[in-house]
């Protein structure tokens, strides 16, 4: 048991637990002065949550460099675009 409460794993699942619990009060208990900037916050929070799933449950940390360079990326471009759609659109 004290091995599980070590992990890495075990520490990541409970930021992305708080993360969830944190971009779901944003969501429903925001003013409605801030919506443009909660939402871009709840998008950043997303991405910044399968970047966690990615590098920690899919093992891309342990991977060629190349290919986490290539997730990275993707994760960054993913982010730009949707922040760029939801503020233009």
């Amino acid at each position: 048991m004290t091995t599980l409460l070590r992990s890495n794993t075990t520490l990541v699942w409970a930021v992305l637990v708080a993360l969830t619990v944190s971009s779901w009060t944003a969501g429903t208990h925001g003013s409605p002065g801030t919506h443009m900037a909660l939402s871009l916050v709840i998008i950043a929070i997303a991405v910044f949550k399968a970047r966690l799933v990615g590098l920690y449950f899919m093992e891309l940390r342990e991977a060629p460099r190349w290919l986490r360079a290539g997730f990275e990326g993707y994760c960054a471009v993913v982010f730009v675009l949707l922040a760029s759609m939801f503020v233009l659109l």
